[in-house]
């Protein structure tokens, strides 16, 4: 099953802000590889295929760094295969990029920081037949990552860049409160709870899949909301399958009497936290 595209709902594209564009830029290309599809002023677009955009970074004016918010914990970038894990090991190997690396039972993973501090995970899925689940709650772990046995995947091409079925897999997000970040996202956008961590995240999905938006309070319960020219999170999409869908979930929002802005950019709407989200079709 394909978890990120219709009739699947899924977070399509990340918009991030930065201190500083042309060194976020180096940064993209050269570490994690992606290539730009379009640049204005202090706006960028970056894309895998050439086509589709999976990450936005934008330089606000005056950008500050505040730590101890509400935002983005990271954004997770999903590979097609396990050999393109492999030689993006090797990659990151040979320019010498520090990391952490975790094996979660559904996925294995990679981490690490933009130069803005803003966290990125890269990771392949296991098949879906492989997950476990137990009350209705998918298993998931933090297990050091066999790299070894990653790495006897590799096929000793050489890496150039990120491989054109890359997508955005996952967003995970600081949040001020569990409970109100969960109705948020359950009732609110329609994403089912796949895996609570007692009071301290939640992991939410689409059609079973692990997750497609995580949520924590890391940063502290009540975690105040970032300024608007902070780094990190700016915005982020889901994408709905039908304009039916599109609809049901504005109207959800308002009932529960979240505020939905339309705007010439499209539908926005804000978790109890500040995150915020378009909803598009």
């Amino acid at each position: 099953m394909n978890f990120h595209k219709a009739p699947v709902n899924y977070v399509s594209e990340v918009t991030i802000n930065v201190s500083d564009l042309k060194k976020s830029l180096d940064f993209y290309q050269e570490v994690i590889g992606f290539k730009v599809k379009s640049q204005t002023g202090k706006e960028a677009e970056l894309t895998a295929d050439g086509k589709t955009t999976l990450l936005r970074l934008v330089e606000p004016s005056n950008p500050i760094n505040r730590h101890r918010t509400s935002g983005l914990y990271h954004f997770a970038i999903l590979l097609p295969d396990r050999s393109d894990l492999a030689a993006f090991i090797k990659h990151l190997a040979e320019k010498d990029v520090r990391l952490g690396a975790s094996d979660h039972a559904v996925s294995e993973a990679l981490y690490l920081d933009d130069p803005d501090g803003n966290g990125i995970e890269v990771y392949r899925d296991r098949a879906p037949e492989e997950w476990s689940w137990n009350n209705g709650e998918v298993h998931m772990v933090t297990e050091p990552l066999d790299v070894q046995d990653v790495m006897s995947t590799y096929k000793g091409q050489p890496f150039n860049g990120l491989p054109e079925e890359t997508v955005m897999g996952h967003l995970h997000l600081h949040v001020s409160s569990i409970e109100d970040a969960v109705k948020f996202y359950t009732e609110g956008l329609g994403l089912e709870m796949i895996l609570r961590f007692g009071p301290q995240a939640a992991f939410l999905g689409f059609s079973k899949y692990h997750h497609h938006i995580a949520v924590n309070v890391w940063n502290g319960v009540g975690a105040p909301k970032p300024a608007k020219n902070s780094v990190g999170l700016n915005h982020y999409i889901i994408k709905y399958h039908t304009e039916e869908a599109v609809e049901e979930t504005v109207n959800n929002l308002k009932s529960l009497g979240y505020i939905v802005e339309e705007t010439p950019e499209g539908t926005f709407s804000e978790d109890p936290a500040g995150n915020r989200v378009k909803i598009s079709v």
